[in-house]
């Protein structure tokens, strides 16, 4: 049986992750408050960023940007698109 919480990127219950995505506060926080719909979304995304944008996740500045959009995304905020990216038609 799947648990549920209340998603703070859709606003609404969906059923939660199965364990925490990280370490510490951060991890606790996005197992308490994000769905699994939204984190598989932020994968995604998170792909889509690290390719067009050619991010190094050596680099520190690159992890820090793009824990940043991850906060951005996950808390339903305007975060970093990929540049040029057009979504395919329904």
């Amino acid at each position: 049986m799947s648990r549920t919480v209340h998603c703070r990127k859709h606003n609404e219950d969906l059923p939660g992750l199965d364990r925490p995505p990280y370490p510490g506060a951060k991890g606790q926080d996005i197992y308490d408050n994000v769905s699994k719909k939204a984190w598989d979304e932020w994968q995604a995304h998170q792909t889509m960023l690290i390719n067009e944008r050619r991010l190094n996740m050596m680099n520190a500045e690159d992890r820090k940007f793009l824990q940043a959009e991850m906060d951005k995304f996950l808390s339903g905020e305007d975060y970093a698109k990929a540049d040029g990216y057009v979504p395919p038609s329904a």
